[in-house]
């Protein structure tokens, strides 16, 4: 038995499960001291310790003791250590597996090539701009078109999209290479005191990272190179709001208020309204930019007598803009979108083709979609079509 791949297994199924060491040790009727020195991976289980385990955790045997394969082409940065990064690789090691033997059971596969990117960039004296409004022509987008679905796009190029909760604002998100088996793959973390146009954001700023600094991918690097950042930065401003169009908008909102002005103009992008003030002021000189966001916030306390946090978008400035019994955070935005507006599609899809044709079971959908059984029967009674 190899003791690290069982400890590995069991803090990311006992994660899923919602479990405590404390709750799964008597489940599976262990001490709590016996249990921790196999989540250390300090002790090697007895055989009817891995069923107890199993049975607790309503996971097959093989859940618990299958190795897990290491990740190396993956760029995983975040503004401060995360306790929970080795939990997340883990996560994302079995959804990649998971995703491709799913793809690969229903004959059903797609192949993302990005290498027309990687040309595109190396063989021209490109910029971020030009860059991102080749990536929205490939990607079937129009000059003046925003991204109504970003997860449904990237799937439909064949990256993979995967949401997680973390419970920080400090790690938006990760991605993995195409390099890697199973790759390429953005995972954006849909915590809900994140805003919905900060998850949308971050799904394109990782695309930008996959196009822009493939000899970025290295497990070992931790630490985020501002550089490369602010790049990805502008391409995902470019990416969500085009030139043309943004122009075009902003222009039409002219004689609103600044901050009506910058709250319209988000509306129509489903950005954050720091991506428009980042879009309008790219080009000013430092001084005037730093004074530009500095009026805003002026004009929006005195409009509403309270100043813009991190990570929050202001409160709606139009009625009918509000969803009927939204229940709002402190993430709330002026013109809400819902989660439904950030949703990947194509895992579900593979689970539901495999249990229709018989090649996984209810139970085994379940695992991958990280649904309980009740769940899991509850979404396949409600398929149509």
């Amino acid at each position: 038995m190899n003791n690290k791949a069982i400890a590995h297994n069991l803090k990311r199924l006992r994660s899923n499960a919602r479990y405590n060491q404390s709750d799964l040790a008597e489940k599976a009727g262990m001490s709590l001291s016996g249990y921790q020195k196999l989540e250390r991976g300090k002790a090697t289980p007895r055989a009817d310790s891995i069923r107890a385990l199993a049975i607790a955790l309503r996971v097959p045997i093989q859940e618990i003791l299958a190795e897990v394969k290491p990740l190396k082409h993956i760029r995983f940065r975040s503004l401060k250590r995360l306790k929970t990064r080795e939990q997340i690789i883990s996560d994302v090691v079995t959804w990649l597996y998971d995703f491709s033997s799913l793809e690969e059971l229903t004959e059903d596969k797609q192949v993302a090539d990005l290498h027309e990117f990687y040309a595109y960039k190396e063989g021209s004296s490109y910029s971020i701009p030009d860059l991102a409004s080749y990536c929205r022509d490939k990607f079937g987008l129009g000059p003046k078109e925003p991204v109504l679905d970003i997860c449904g796009l990237l799937e439909a190029r064949g990256i993979k999209v995967r949401s997680i909760e973390v419970e920080t604002d400090s790690f938006l998100g990760l991605s993995v290479s195409e390099q890697e088996e199973g790759g390429p793959a953005v995972i954006v973390n849909t915590w809900k005191r994140l805003p919905v146009e900060t998850w949308i954001f971050s799904a394109a700023h990782e695309l930008g990272h996959l196009l822009m600094h493939l000899n970025a991918y290295d497990i070992d690097q931790t630490t985020e190179i501002d550089e490369q950042e602010s790049e990805a930065d502008q391409f995902a401003s470019h990416f969500l709001m085009p030139q043309e169009a943004f122009e075009r908008e902003w222009n039409e909102a002219a004689g609103l208020s600044f901050v009506d002005r910058v709250l319209k103009v988000k509306k129509v992008f489903k950005v954050s309204w720091r991506t428009v003030l980042y879009r309008y002021a790219e080009n000013m000189p430092s001084e005037k930019r730093n004074k530009l966001w500095m009026n805003f916030n002026v004009e929006f306390k005195t409009r509403y007598g309270k100043s813009l946090q991190k990570h929050t978008e202001p409160v709606g400035i139009e009625s009918d803009s509000y969803r009927i019994n939204h229940r709002y955070t402190t993430a709330s935005e002026p013109f809400n979108l819902d989660v439904f507006d950030f949703r990947e599609d194509r895992l579900p899809f593979l689970v539901r083709k495999a249990v229709e044709n018989g090649n996984i079971s209810l139970s085994r959908g379940a695992e991958i979609l990280r649904l309980q059984n009740k769940e899991m029967r509850q979404l396949a009674s409600s398929w149509v079509g």
